[in-house]
């Protein structure tokens, strides 16, 4: 089972501010960036008029490296200390699947496995060593 390990930044509102730092500082790429607002029309419409402009995702390359950062869903509360998580990235929904049915058997469910816009099987799971990882299917 081939997977990718990719770190992913959480930011309080402030995700635009640090891709520029880390454009500056790190010399990074922007691969893709978008914002809830430009989402779907049936997803976006779930958010307010001043969270249209947060940062859904974006993907940061540098030194043969990457990077991922977006802003909190705003209905998630903002802890310090929890905003990096890593994702796993997965060819596939069963692959996604099984690994979700495993995390979830000592971890903490923090976003049930769904099919979302953006992955056909993406959820959130935190180890029973307090690591968050993003399980993400990619799309065929």
């Amino acid at each position: 089972m081939e997977m990718q390990f990719t770190p992913y930044i959480l930011m309080n509102g402030r995700a635009k501010e640090a891709i520029e730092y880390y454009r500056e500082v790190l010399d990074a790429e922007v691969k893709f960036q978008q914002t809830f607002g430009e989402g779907p029309a049936d997803e976006a419409k779930n958010f307010k008029e001043e969270e249209q402009d947060l940062i859904a995702h974006a993907v940061l390359n540098f030194g043969g490296a990457s990077l991922m950062i977006a802003d909190m869903i705003p209905e998630v509360p903002f802890q310090s200390g929890s905003q990096i998580s890593i994702c796993i990235t997965v060819g596939d929904a069963q692959t996604a699947e099984r690994l979700y049915d495993k995390l979830r058997e000592q971890g903490e469910v923090k976003l049930e496995l769904q099919n979302v816009y953006f992955s056909p099987a993406y959820a959130i799971v935190t180890d029973p060593f307090g690591v968050t990882f993003q399980i993400f299917a990619a799309r065929g």
